[in-house]
């Protein structure tokens, strides 16, 4: 059930099916950053990820940051 709500989760937050990226170590990469912004937002409190990627991007150069705890 986890497997399945976290690729949900990142299909349609981050359409990966209709990622172009496809060689190399670059699809793990990717998997693995995106992994890391949903559990970073999940631990901040956002239960809707695409609602918190959206808020996190109004002030870009802080609110990550502050998301992380680098701030």
């Amino acid at each position: 059930m986890i497997e399945n709500r976290l690729h949900f989760v990142r299909d349609t937050t981050f359409a990966v099916d209709a990622s172009k990226i496809r060689t190399g170590h670059r699809p793990d990469n990717m998997a693995t950053l995106r992994s890391f912004a949903i559990n970073a937002l999940r631990a901040a409190g956002h239960t809707n990820i695409a609602a918190g990627l959206r808020e996190m991007s109004y002030d870009g150069f802080r609110r990550p940051l502050d998301l992380i705890n680098l701030n």
